[in-house]
C-alpha cells in the first residue's frame, strides 16, 4: 500500500527478509474446514530459517548500525525464535551477541538452541520462567558490557519495541496488496500473538489502510486484557514514530487456546500441527503457530467465523522447534 510505504521511507532498514512472501490458497484445508483458507507464508522470509522476527530485525539491525552499537542482548525462552534469528543477524553485521534465555542449561542443545550455539552466541541461561528476572539479568549484563566499553542494544522478548513494530506495519502493506488480488474476500486475519510486536504493527497498518476486517491475535501466553493493552500501547508508540495519530480499530485477542502455559502443547495444538502437515504439507510449531491454528480450526467448526468470511492465516514461522 503506497500510503504506508511512503510513511516508512524515512526509516533505514537492512534486507534480511526475502520479500514479498507468498500468499497461498489452501484447497484441502479449506475443504476440511468448509471455509476458504489462505495462508501468508512468513515462515518463508528466508533468513535463519525464516519467521516473523526477520521483518522486525530489518528495522532493528538498521537502528543498531546507525547508532553505532557494538553488542546486542536478546531475551527469550530456551527455544526462542527471536533469539535464534537475532544471533544470526548479529553475526551478519559484526555485532557481539548475548542471549539471556529462560530455562536450564542443557547438555545437548537442540532446535533453536542448537543454532544459537552454532552461531557462537554468548548464551546465558537463567533458570526461571519469570520474565522480570530475565530482564533484570539482561540489564545487569548490559551494565557490565558498557563498563568494559561496549555500546549495547538491549532488546526485549520478540524485539517488540516501536522500531521493531514497524516491521509489521510494512508487513501489513504487503498483506493489504495481497488481499486486493484474491478471488475471495478475506474478512479475518488470524495469527499467533505474544510479545505484541507483530499484532501492533498489523493493527497500526490496518488503521492506516482503513481495512474493515478483523485481525485476531491468538495469545500463546498472555491474558486477553493484558495483551490488548500491550498491543494498543505499542501500536500508538509506533504511530508516534511515524508522526501520525490514527484511530486504532478494536484490538482483538483470543486467549482460550493457551492451555497449561507457554510452550506447553495442548491436544488441540497437536491436532492442528498434524492437520496442516497432512493436508497441505505445511509445518507449524507447538509453541506459537500450532495454538493459533487450533483457534482457527475451532472458529471454523463452531461457526464463530461465518462461512462467507474467507480467512487469512499468518504463518509466523517457528518450526525449528519441532526438532527440540
Amino acid at each position: 500500500m503506497q500510503q504506508i510505504d511512503d510513511l516508512l521511507k524515512k526509516f533505514p532498514r537492512v534486507n534480511l527478509s526475502i520479500l514479498p512472501t507468498p500468499l497461498q490458497y489452501l484447497p484441502k484445508l479449506s475443504e476440511v474446514l468448509e471455509h476458504n483458507i489462505y495462508i501468508k507464508r512468513d515462515d518463508l522470509t528466508g533468513f535463519s530459517f525464516g519467521g516473523n522476527k526477520t521483518r522486525k530485525l530489518d528495522f532493528l539491525m538498521a537502528e543498531a548500525i546507525v547508532r553505532g552499537y557494538t553488542a546486542i542482548i536478546g531475551i527469550g525462552a530456551n527455544q526462542s525464535n527471536f533469539c535464534r534469528i537475532l544471533a544470526n543477524a548479529a553475526v551478519r553485521y559484526n555485532l557481539k551477541v548475548h542471549l539471556i534465555l529462560r530455562g536450564k542449561k542443557v547438555s545437548r542443545p537442540t532446535g533453536n538452541l542448537r543454532i544459537d550455539h552454532l552461531l557462537g552466541a554468548n548464551v546465558h541461561h537463567v533458570n526461571t520462567t519469570d520474565s522480570q528476572v530475565a530482564l533484570t539479568a539482561a540489564q545487569q549484563l548490559q551494565q557490565q558490557l558498557e563498563a568494559s566499553g561496549e555500546r549495547v542494544f538491549l532488546l526485549p522478548p520478540g524485539g517488540s519495541v516501536p522500531i521493531g513494530a514497524l516491521g509489521y506495519v510494512a508487513g501489513w502493506s504487503e498483506i493489504y496488496d495481497d488481499l486486493q488480488r484474491l478471488t475471495h474476500q478475506v474478512g479475518v486475519v488470524m495469527h499467533a500473538s505474544s510479545s505484541a510486536g507483530t499484532q501492533a504493527g498489523l493493527v497500526l497498518g490496518q488503521a492506516i489502510s482503513g481495512w474493515n476486517g478483523h485481525i485476531i491475535g491468538v495469545s500463546v501466553d498472555e491474558p486477553k486484557m493484558r495483551l490488548i493493552d500491550n498491543v494498543k500501547n505499542l501500536a500508538l508508540a509506533a504511530a508516534k514514530l511515524l508522526n501520525i495519530e490514527p484511530a486504532l480499530p478494536p484490538v482483538e485477542v483470543e486467549d482460550g487456546f493457551i492451555g497449561p502455559g507457554y510452550g506447553i502443547p495442548t491436544a488441540e495444538c497437536r491436532a492442528a500441527v498434524e492437520l496442516f502437515a497432512k493436508t497441505e504439507g505445511i509445518y507449524l510449531d507447538y509453541v506459537y503457530t500450532g495454538k493459533a491454528a487450533a483457534a482457527l480450526i475451532a472458529y471454523c467448526r463452531t461457526g464463530k467465523i461465518a462461512a462467507a468470511d474467507s480467512i487469512l492465516f499468518l504463518h509466523t514461522g517457528g518450526y525449528v522447534q519441532l526438532f527440540e
